[in-house]
């Protein structure tokens, strides 16, 4: 793409990326932003990393943006300049994109290759060590549900993912899965000299979880920057409560956790949230997490 761009910008023809949310959270380490702020930190970090020329455009924290070009995760559109979107793809294509170009305002040649730029890509942030925690294994296909952050005096350097299995979907019966998230980009790490994460959730009438109060397991090194990660029982009584008032009920979790910054404050934090039980369309999907190989699952 940045060939491309470099190409046809003689062409009067302008580039732009789009931050929309996270297709993969976790990858590299990045979690999904919970403040228009902190989206833009994640555009900053996308030039940083990169070494990118094209400008990016940032979408808002309701995704309008995204919803109105479709929803897709990595699509492209050239505008004409009266605003008609006169060329589409669902995904990203720079070959497709350079020839589509060339019949609209004219080929260049000679095109310029990858080896022409001179892109300073650099490395992901890593603050800590990384492999200390055990992961749990997922059960199967798991779907984010809607979480939000209460307010707090503090940053949420730590983000909140929840999710569950289809089969609670489904039946009533399954697996939430409770994953609590550095944020790399607000410089940060656990610090285990201190009491480790603990979390509480208190659930609405009908619901029921096996570990409603749990702490996370003593890491034996000073600081690292893995997920403090959860798999609880969840069960719905849909006789308690009915299907139409479920994606309505929320848990309420409370977290406690000490945080270390890079520039060598350490605290205590105290935050909350809600958890809808209904499924996050934006809150993409995590790849390389645990599957299950068959057996039984324990509480962690």
């Amino acid at each position: 793409m940045e060939t491309v761009a470099v190409d046809y910008r003689s062409q009067e023809v302008e580039f732009y990326y789009i931050y929309k949310a996270l297709a993969h959270p976790e990858h590299n380490g990045y979690v999904q932003p919970f403040t228009q702020e902190e989206r833009l930190l994640h555009v900053a970090e996308a030039k940083r990393t990169l070494g990118s020329e094209i400008e990016w455009l940032c979408d808002n924290m309701k995704n309008e943006l995204k919803q109105a070009l479709g929803g897709a995760p990595n699509s492209q559109f050239v505008i004409d300049p009266k605003g008609k979107i006169v060329h589409a793809s669902g995904w990203s294509d720079p070959v497709e994109l350079r020839s589509f170009l060339a019949n609209l305002v004219g080929e260049v040649t000679p095109a310029t290759t990858v080896a022409d730029l001179d892109l300073k890509q650099l490395p992901p942030p890593q603050l800590a060590g990384q492999g200390f925690a055990v992961r749990p294994q997922m059960p199967g296909q798991m779907r984010a549900l809607l979480v939000k952050p209460l307010r707090s005096h503090e940053q949420y350097y730590v983000k909140l993912r929840a999710e569950v299995d289809s089969r609670f979907m489904q039946e009533g019966l399954g697996w939430m899965y409770i994953g609590f998230h550095l944020d790399p980009l607000l410089r940060v790490h656990w610090n285990n000299l201190a009491p480790p994460l603990k979390f509480r959730i208190s659930t609405p009438e009908g619901i029921t979880v096996a570990l409603a109060e749990a702490s996370a397991r003593k890491i034996e090194v000073e600081s690292d920057a893995d997920p403090r990660e959860f798999l609880l029982g969840i069960e719905w009584d849909s006789n308690v409560l009915p299907a139409a008032s479920l994606p309505a009920s929320s848990l309420v979790l409370e977290v406690e956790y000490y945080p270390c910054h890079e520039k060598g404050w350490c605290k205590f934090i105290k935050q909350s949230y809600t958890i809808k039980l209904q499924p996050d369309r934006n809150a993409g999907s995590v790849r390389g997490r645990g599957r299950a190989v068959g057996g039984q699952f324990r509480n962690r």
